[in-house]
């Protein structure tokens, strides 16, 4: 190979790189990725599997949200049952069940590790900063935070607080260019039994993803929208096009200010 010959290839849609972090236009090194990209795939790949197997820190994260929060448990005993039962992490454990009392509440936050603990150490904090101080009309259950907890748990949680409508935070599956993005799933009048038809989701918030505001923003609007034509998931729909579009609402149940 001449000296002046590059080692890698380059892609013509180098230029594609910037509107996307997936792995495109990484050139080549013969017939081989490059060195560069393949150890970044590797680094990428244990990222991923890291945020799986990360313990939630219960004590630190209801340190960083600055409010009392329930610790509870799913029937998952461990995060090798919980992986290998996804049904475990849909209920409560015995002992949870009995922290709980029934309100009656507007709403309740459901805080769970899900599939990337990481990605609720870094984000559930700031994001419910922004959200709490746009629910303060709301009358809000304790906030619940569970360990090995999928999101169908909200729905017995958030039954037997007695809330209206009900909020899960959780850690997405993480991406290979993702590992800490969260989930949002939105339920009105939830209980057992209740099929992801009944969810609404706002996903991939984090910095790199849909951020805090907007991300705030989104919900408050369907948690209006849910309140106002009580209903969710399939029946409702975000109507606020870009995101950061709506308008702030003065409390539970206010005409659609988008039309009126």
């Amino acid at each position: 190979m001449n000296e002046s010959t590059p080692v890698v290839t380059a892609n013509p849609w180098q230029a594609l790189k910037k509107f996307t972090d997936a792995r495109i236009a990484l050139g080549r090194a013969g017939v081989s990725l490059p060195t560069t990209a393949h150890l970044a795939f590797q680094l990428a790949h244990a990222q991923a599997r890291d945020a799986v197997h990360l313990a939630l820190d219960v004590p630190q994260l209801t340190q960083a949200i600055g409010r009392p929060c329930l610790a509870l448990h799913s029937a998952a005993p461990d995060r090798t049952v919980y992986l290998q039962r996804p049904d475990l992490g849909r209920q409560l454990d015995a002992a949870s069940r009995t922290l709980l009392a029934a309100g009656p509440y507007d709403l309740a936050f459901v805080i769970a590790d899900g599939l990337s603990a990481h990605a609720i150490m870094q984000n559930a904090a700031p994001f419910l900063a922004r959200v709490f101080a746009q629910t303060a009309h709301w009358t809000i259950a304790p906030l619940c935070i569970v360990e090995q907890g999928r999101v169908a748990i909200g729905d017995e949680i958030a039954e037997r607080l007695g809330a209206q409508m009900v909020v899960v935070l959780i850690g997405e599956r993480p991406g290979l260019s993702a590992p800490d993005s969260m989930g949002l799933y939105l339920t009105w009048q939830p209980h057992v039994g209740l099929t992801d038809a009944y969810r609404n989701c706002i996903s991939n918030v984090r910095p790199a993803g849909l951020g805090y505001a907007a991300a705030a923003d989104k919900l408050q609007y369907l948690l209006v929208e849910a309140f106002r034509r009580q209903v969710s998931g399939v029946a409702l729909k975000d109507e606020t096009g870009e995101a950061g579009s709506t308008a702030a609402v003065a409390g539970p149940g206010p005409t659609n200010f988008l039309t009126g």
